[in-house]
C-alpha cells in the first residue's frame, strides 16, 4: 500500500473529498485522539498552556486539547496550522475552539520568539521529507521548520511529534535536523515491532537529554531497572572538535552541510569532492 506523501504533495491531496473522509473516519478519530493524548502525558504541562498545533488538519487534536479538565492542567488554548485549505475550511465547520492559519511548515513557523508553552504535531512532519521538485531541498525544509519551531518556543517549553517515517533515514534525518536547531531530542516507540507502532520525537528548548533521568529527555526511563538510554550525541562530543583545513574534502563537506542546512540546494559529493586538480599547461 502506498504512502499518501509519496503520491502528491499534501495540500493537493488533503483536497475536499479526502479531508471530509479523513475527518469522519471513525477509526482514525479514535487513533487521533490516542496519539493526542499521549504526547499531552509526554508534554508534563500542569496548567492551561498556549500550544501551537502543527499541521492541524480539521482539528482533531485541537478538540483534545480543549477538552482537557482543571484537574489534568487544562483546558489548553491553541493555535492550528496547516497547508491544506480544505482541512481547514472543515474545522471552521466544525466551530474548533483554536485560531487557524493556513501556512507551510517547510517554509518556517511564522510566530514571534517565545510564542508559545508547547507544540504538538500529529502524523505531520514527515511530509518534510519529500521534496516536489530539484530546486526544493527536504534537508532545507526540515532546518526551516525546526529553527523557527525552536525560536517559538518559550525557554523550557517542550514539543511532541508524532510522525511515520519511511525507514531509518527519514527517522535520523528528522531527529538531526531537530539537534541541529538546538533542540533536546529523544525518541519514544510505542508498541515497537508491531504493525501499531507509534514513534514520538520529544524535544525540550533550553535543556539537553543529559539533563533528564539518566540521559532520558522523554521522561518515561525515571524509575525503571535495568535501562540504559543511548544518547548518539555523546560520541561526538567524546571525540571533540578536529581542526579541518581549508580546502581540504572535510572543509568542503562541512561547508556543502551548512549550505544544505540554510535550504540551499547544493551539487551531490562524490569521490571527486575535495579532489585538487593537475596543473595543466
Amino acid at each position: 500500500m502506498s504512502r499518501p506523501e509519496d503520491t502528491l504533495p499534501p495540500d493537493l491531496h488533503y483536497n475536499d473529498t479526502e479531508a471530509r473522509k479523513y475527518t469522519t473516519s471513525s477509526r482514525i478519530q479514535n487513533i487521533q485522539a490516542s496519539m493526542t493524548h499521549r504526547a499531552l502525558e509526554l508534554l508534563h504541562l500542569d496548567e492551561p498552556s498556549l500550544i501551537l498545533d502543527i499541521g492541524c488538519g480539521s482539528g482533531l487534536s485541537g478538540e483534545i486539547l480543549s477538552s482537557i479538565p482543571e484537574s489534568d492542567g487544562g483546558p489548553h488554548m491553541w493555535v492550528g496550522m496547516d497547508i491544506s485549505a480544505s482541512m481547514l475550511d472543515i474545522a471552521l465547520q466544525r466551530d474548533v475552539e483554536g485560531d487557524l492559519m493556513l501556512a507551510d511548515i517547510g517554509q518556517g513557523v511564522p510566530f514571534r520568539a517565545g510564542s508559545f508553552d508547547a507544540a504538538v504535531s500529529i502524523s505531520a512532519i514527515q511530509w518534510l521529507c519529500n521534496a516536489e521538485s530539484s530546486e526544493v531541498s527536504s534537508t532545507g525544509r526540515l532546518s526551516r521548520f525546526f529553527n523557527s519551531l525552536y525560536a517559538s518556543l518559550k525557554r523550557g517549553g517542550r514539543a511532541v511529534c508524532q510522525f511515520y517515517p519511511k525507514n531509518d533515514q527519514q527517522r535520523t534525518m528528522i531527529s538531526s535536523a531537530a539537534i541541529k536547531a538546538g533542540f533536546g531530542a529523544g525518541i519514544l516507540e510505542d508498541d515497537p515491532g508491531t504493525k501499531n507502532a507509534k514513534l514520538y520525537l520529544v524535544l525540550t528548548v533550553g535543556g539537553s537529554a543529559e539533563e533528564g533521568a539518566g540521559g532520558d529527555i522523554t521522561g518515561v526511563v525515571e524509575g525503571m531497572e535495568g535501562v540504559d538510554v543511548l544518547d548518539a550525541r555523546r560520541k561526538h562530543k567524546e571525540k571533540g572538535r578536529r581542526d579541518i583545513k581549508k580546502g581540504s574534502k572535510a572543509w568542503i563537506l562541512s561547508k556543502k552541510e551548512q549550505m544544505e542546512r540554510k535550504g540551499k540546494v547544493v551539487k551531490n559529493s562524490s569521490k571527486y569532492t575535495g579532489r585538487k586538480r593537475k596543473i595543466t599547461f
